[in-house]
């Protein structure tokens, strides 16, 4: 498919205004500049219920919920949210929309993590963080009337990374129990040689050289191997995925790519190849059209899976 008109004309806005790629700046210029985009993301709906919080060890979260606290039967389920920003951008305000708007379609409980960015946070500490955060609130989820016993991971960009690193972990610790992840153009790997980023390495957005400086300042100098996604093992014991990929993306092929890994593991797998569109487009839903319905249809597909899981198991 062609480029969706949206994203043509996007492209030809930013083409025209020249502005720097995010690694040509420095790592506050980018993250001032990530902040001011808030107005290009779209609705914020009024919820019921937004209130910050703070676990033990300091991490900042932000729920978000149409279901009022005091109700006192039929607790919503939960969806931690890790935002985008090439672990290196992006933060509670940022993300704000896009959380408001799951929260309003699934009738779940989203709660935002304030993980701390790279390169003061490097790899693996995000994921310690959100590992950490998801385990905080399902011990909390009676004080905060949310129901942890039904989980959700989701992601955008880095923060689908982060979903599926923080599945990992808790397959492996044994707790919590999440029942799916929800991964949103995710990235997934260091190789900046598939067809996507060869086809899409400058003039659509996100570039090769700009993921190649996200992924720099998360490494911190780990070995690249270490912190893939792809070569893992043990995925046959991961929950149920939503994978959602953008045509016009240099992560597209990797998303897929691992998407066919986590089939071919026994996963469960809802693949959605959004055509037309670029890295971004549901985040920056202001600009993106499609960015509002997959959110909406993600939303109650995901609010549907979770409400339909027995409490008492």
């Amino acid at each position: 498919m062609t480029l969706h008109p949206q994203a043509k004309a996007y492209l030809e806005n930013v083409a025209q205004q020249g502005r720097p790629g995010w690694h040509e700046l420095t790592v506050a210029e980018s993250r001032t500049i990530f902040q001011s985009l808030a107005p290009l993301c779209g609705p914020r709906p009024t919820l019921r219920r937004i209130e910050n919080l703070q676990t033990d060890s300091g991490i900042k979260l932000r729920l978000y919920s149409d279901v009022p606290a005091e109700q006192s039967t039929d607790a919503p389920p939960v969806l931690m949210f890790f935002h985008g920003g090439g672990w290196v951008l992006g933060g509670l305000d940022t993300h704000d929309g896009l959380c408001r708007r799951l929260a309003k379609h699934s009738g779940c409980a989203v709660v935002a993590v304030d993980y701390g960015l790279s390169p003061e946070n490097p790899f693996p500490g995000p994921v310690h963080d959100c590992f950490d955060a998801t385990a905080w609130i399902c011990e909390h989820q009676q004080k905060l009337a949310i129901d942890g016993s039904r989980l959700a991971l989701v992601g955008d960009s880095a923060g689908g990374y982060l979903a599926t690193t923080v599945a990992m972990m808790a397959q492996q610790q044994g707790s919590p129990a999440v029942d799916l992840q929800v991964l949103i153009y995710p990235v997934i790997e260091a190789n900046f040689e598939t067809a996507s980023y060869q086809s899409f390495a400058e003039g659509y957005g996100l570039t090769r050289e700009t993921m190649k400086w996200f992924w720099k300042h998360f490494l911190s100098g780990t070995d690249p191997a270490e912190a893939s996604l792809m070569d893992r093992n043990g995925l046959s014991d991961l929950p149920t995925a939503f994978v959602i990929t953008a045509e016009y993306d240099v992560l597209r092929d990797e998303g897929i790519a691992f998407a066919k890994r986590l089939s071919d593991s026994n996963v469960e797998v809802d693949l959605w190849r959004i055509e037309g569109m670029l890295h971004g487009f549901v985040h920056f839903a202001g600009v993106f059209d499609p960015g509002i319905e997959v959110i909406r249809q993600l939303g109650e597909q995901v609010g549907r899976r979770l409400k339909g899981i027995s409490t008492e198991r």
